[in-house]
């Protein structure tokens, strides 16, 4: 359902503008690599190299942080947690997209932000909110274990079930997976 837009270690290294395409028949392309001239810019990428990427991550970081307490507090998640999925899926992005359509700081897709609460993904408040209730939604299902929570919030829980609650089989999600606990795991010192 929700797929990560990026890593720190690779956004931060490669700035990627975000292209839109609308097909005749209505359908929408995001893309960072335009196959044609009708793909138009969206987004363009402020930061250039590691260290004006890194810089923008932590202003975000901490200009976000009074939210993401208030919602990890109110959903009974520890915001570190929180922090690590925000950072592995957007790096603190609040305008991100990803290429299957997920949206804003913690990459909500239009189904799971309806569910969840939220009416504009595109609301850091709103997307923070309904992102925290899924992940405490996931935890609760998969009784408290974190890393089948995190596969399910990548891949979805219906894919993690499909896998007799394993971490699916894919190479993306096993490193989205690692990523977020490391993230989180450095978090506590």
């Amino acid at each position: 359902m929700l797929i990560f837009i990026s890593l720190l270690v690779v956004a931060s290294a490669v700035s990627a503008d975000v292209y839109k395409y609308t097909a005749a028949d209505g359908s929408v392309y995001y893309t960072d690599e335009p196959k044609h001239k009708k793909y138009k810019l969206i987004i363009r990428s402020k930061p250039k190299g590691y260290a004006g990427a890194f810089k923008h991550l932590q202003k975000n970081k901490k200009k976000y942080t009074p939210i993401i307490a208030a919602a990890a507090k109110k959903h009974g998640l520890d915001p570190k947690l929180v922090h690590a999925v925000i950072h592995a899926e957007s790096a603190y992005d609040a305008k991100a997209i990803s290429s299957a359509g997920a949206v804003g700081l913690m990459q909500l897709m239009p189904a799971t932000a309806r569910q969840y609460g939220a009416t504009n993904r595109k609301d850091p408040k709103q997307n923070i909110f309904a992102g925290t209730r899924y992940l405490k939604y996931l935890l609760g299902l998969f009784d408290n274990n974190l890393k089948l929570s995190i596969a399910a919030y990548n891949a979805g829980e219906n894919t993690v079930k499909k896998y007799h609650n394993q971490v699916p089989p894919y190479p993306e999600t096993q490193k989205y997976v690692k990523h977020v606990l490391s993230l989180y795991k450095k978090s506590h010192g």
